[in-house]
């Protein structure tokens, strides 16, 4: 099967040729078989490029214009197709033809394989494809949880620790305040005692003091 290309080689609108070389050009670097038809100096070529694009293809004028592809008799479709084709990677199919082994080609909608429930086999395996990621995004939160749930375990203890070290200190504090004080208290009694001693010392001697003048007196009476 060759490729059929209409094109115009004398065409004047710009955008006409350059539609015609981006066609011409990816056949060529994809070695895709094709044959070239100007329709601007063979009128038998433009008659039937014209009689055999289907009436829903052609534009309000009736009048097609090339660049048009055919695959044989049959018809493939103008440059927008193409181009379209080409973006969603199924020129193959759009030209009629089997991809090359080795080749990374997309089915188009109409060829993809239906499975007996009538599921299409792309919508089932990309539905695959996102339970297993639900899937594995779970188990990662779970894991997650798992590992902040065991980092608090493991923060408790060390937390705790911490506490009971500052409650012992909080405990010693006390304690030596504590002990300071009875300390104090025990200094300001031995002192208040030892000035009531003294005090006491005191007034003896102040008693002997006025005792003595007078025992001096009797003596010297018994004497005389």
């Amino acid at each position: 099967m060759v490729i059929k290309v209409f094109v115009a080689t004398s065409s004047g609108s710009i955008a006409i040729r350059k539609k015609q070389q981006e066609v011409v050009g990816f056949l060529e670097a994809n070695k895709i078989d094709f044959k070239e038809f100007d329709i601007a100096g063979d009128e038998g070529n433009r008659r039937w490029m014209r009689e055999n694009v289907p009436g829903e293809k052609k534009p309000q004028n009736g009048i097609p214009l090339p660049p048009q592809i055919f695959n044989e008799e049959q018809y493939c479709g103008d440059f927008d197709s193409f181009f379209s084709a080409k973006e969603e990677n199924i020129i193959y199919s759009f030209l009629g033809l089997a991809p090359p082994p080795g080749s990374k080609v997309t089915k188009s909608p109409e060829e993809a394989s239906s499975l007996p429930n009538g599921d299409v086999a792309g919508e089932t395996q990309s539905n695959t494809e996102g339970t297993e990621k639900a899937e594995e995004s779970g188990q990662h939160e779970a894991q997650k949880e798992g590992k902040e749930d065991a980092s608090d375990l493991t923060r408790s203890p060390e937390k705790n620790e911490e506490e009971g070290e500052t409650a012992t200190e909080e405990t010693e504090e006390i304690t030596a305040e504590g002990a300071e004080g009875e300390a104090d208290e025990a200094e300001a009694d031995e002192a208040e005692a030892a000035e009531a001693e003294a005090e006491e010392a005191e007034a003896e001697a102040e008693k002997g003091e006025e005792a003595g003048p007078g025992e001096e007196e009797g003596e010297e009476e018994e004497d005389s």
